[in-house]
């Protein structure tokens, strides 16, 4: 077989891979550092994208990150987090107006990691699951950064070691991931608080 021919025979099977499974992009921007493109970094962060994962039915988690049709510009995809889920009740940062809302059904609300540098949930509510495309997954570039996405941790060191620039990167990632849970009030929680209030007789 011809090598165009080849390349006519393979390009569906391409075609439908990155549409249905799994896509690689460059993120662009700094409105989700540091995890991402952190200013440490002298190149734009290209990461795989899972497609399937979101139209498969699977569940969305907070603290995944997705990108997104811009809900105010529908040609341009953005990459968020997910804070909350719905039912879940999220305490806004500014310029949102009000200071909680409830998520509704069919919705989530996204935040980028850097809060001074994002446009998101905050400035346009909560977003559509239609909207979503795709869950990053792993970062293939740059090298030294290199590995599948993981939730932050406490880090660790032996005692009398010295702290370096990655233990305090690692902490500050922690902590910021812990004050984003107190803003949110989960499902579980919200409803005994209901059935608390309202109880069935």
């Amino acid at each position: 077989m011809s090598h165009p021919l080849r390349l006519i025979y393979w390009l569906p099977l391409g075609l439908g891979f990155t549409q249905y499974f799994y896509t690689i992009k460059t993120v662009r921007g700094r409105s989700m550092q540091p995890t991402l493109n952190p200013d440490t970094s002298g190149w734009d962060d290209i990461v795989v994208f899972d497609r399937h994962a979101i139209h498969s039915g699977e569940p969305i988690q907070k603290g995944d990150i997705v990108a997104l049709r811009d809900p105010i510009d529908s040609r341009k995809m953005i990459v968020k987090r997910i804070i909350a889920v719905a039912g879940d009740v999220i305490k806004t940062l500014p310029p949102y107006p009000d200071a909680e809302v409830l998520v509704p059904q069919g919705h989530v609300w996204v935040e980028g990691d850097e809060p001074f540098r994002t446009l998101d949930s905050n400035k346009f509510g909560p977003v559509p699951l239609a909207l979503l495309d795709s869950k990053l997954t792993y970062i293939i570039w740059p090298l030294d950064r290199i590995g599948p996405l993981r939730s932050p941790v406490p880090p660790t060191s032996k005692r009398g070691d010295p702290r370096d620039s990655r233990w305090y990167s690692d902490m500050a990632a922690f902590e910021r991931e812990q004050r984003r849970q107190l803003r949110v009030t989960a499902r579980s929680t919200t409803s005994s608080q209901q059935n608390t209030t309202n109880p069935v007789t």
